[in-house]
């Protein structure tokens, strides 16, 4: 082997390697084999959290929604699954923004996009400042992916669009008095345009932050709901004592018209029963009147007689002396005055 000096010394050239050219087709052919097979394991399996559904697609089209938990697909990319968090539940707040969550939540300053949210115009003509919130889950991950272009974005016109048109619907103290009652409405006309849509979401709660006349005519306004309050608060005082009262009232009254009624009958039927006697005394009399005269005039003495402590018997003939019937122990001249 040939040598060359130099100035760092002996340089020897390089032995040549003969390689085969099908050995190192075999071999490349080998390894690409090993890494597709690779690339097959790692892609032919995927997992899905306990919070998300997963949507398969096969060469773009929708096949399958599977549920949590270890899934096989279609290696290379045939298979594509797309992992949608359905258990997150998502709110968009309107009127107001929520600079720090916690116990003492602090809100950004209102901004005049924030303004132009809230400010609405009622159905008796007036102006009302409502700020809510939104809260919403993904229901159909599909429909949600695929069916509208920007769903969170539509939820957020929707929303706006659905709360004007309920408040509009209603007056200024219908707004500012049933809270619960607006945001109910304005949660079922949310949902069905969302269902109109097909946007796979679902309206958990609506809730109003705040209902309030708008700041120039505020102070206003709680002039007239404290008169207002005061008025309901006297309402409900008189009602209590009316519930006191006119109860009472009611049951004395129908205490006397029974004892009315009671007396009435009484006194109807005695009426009836000296009818029936005189009647009958009558055709007993028209039969013989002598025995019937006698025998009233007995049955008159019977009734009369021991109910009085004196008795004088007079004949055509005189007086005759008094006769000690006041009772035992008692002298006929005693008994004289």
């Amino acid at each position: 082997m040939e040598t060359v000096q130099d100035e760092g010394g002996t340089w020897q050239p390089p032995r040549e390697i003969n390689i085969d050219p099908k050995q190192l087709v075999r071999l490349t052919g080998g390894v690409v084999v090993v890494v597709l097979l690779l690339i097959a394991a790692f892609s032919s399996w995927y997992t899905v959290e306990p919070e998300e559904k997963a949507v398969i697609l096969r060469f773009g089209r929708h096949v399958a929604t599977t549920d949590p938990g270890l899934h096989f697909k279609l290696p290379f990319g045939i298979d594509q699954a797309i992992k949608v968090p359905v258990t997150e539940v998502r709110k968009i707040e309107f009127g107001y923004g929520t600079q720090k969550a916690g116990v003492r939540t602090q809100y950004r300053d209102t901004t005049r996009e924030d303004q132009a949210t809230s400010l609405m115009l009622t159905g008796d003509l007036n102006i009302v400042d409502v700020t809510w919130v939104v809260q919403y889950q993904i229901a159909d991950p599909d429909a949600f992916l695929f069916r509208m272009r920007n769903p969170e974005q539509a939820v957020q016109d929707l929303a706006e669009t659905a709360m004007r048109s309920v408040v509009g619907d209603h007056t200024i103290d219908e707004v500012l008095r049933n809270r619960e009652t607006i945001a109910g409405l304005m949660q079922k006309e949310l949902q069905s345009g969302l269902n109109t849509y097909e946007s796979g979401i679902e309206v958990l709660t609506v809730q109003l932050k705040d209902v309030t006349p708008p700041g120039p005519v505020k102070a206003s306004f709680n002039e007239v709901n404290k008169a207002q309050q005061e008025r309901s608060r006297l309402e409900n005082e008189a009602m209590q004592e009316y519930n006191k009262v006119i109860p009472l009232a009611r049951g004395e009254a129908k205490q006397r018209v029974a004892e009315a009624e009671g007396y009435e009958l009484d006194r109807v039927n005695r009426a009836k029963g000296e009818v029936a006697r005189f009647t009958e005394l009558l055709a007993a009399y028209e039969e013989s009147p002598e025995v019937t005269r006698k025998r009233m005039y007995l049955e008159a003495i019977e009734e009369v007689l021991p109910r009085v402590r004196r008795i004088i018997v007079a004949e055509e003939g005189g007086v005759l002396k008094l006769l000690p019937l006041d009772g035992p122990g008692t002298s006929g001249a005693g008994g004289a005055r």
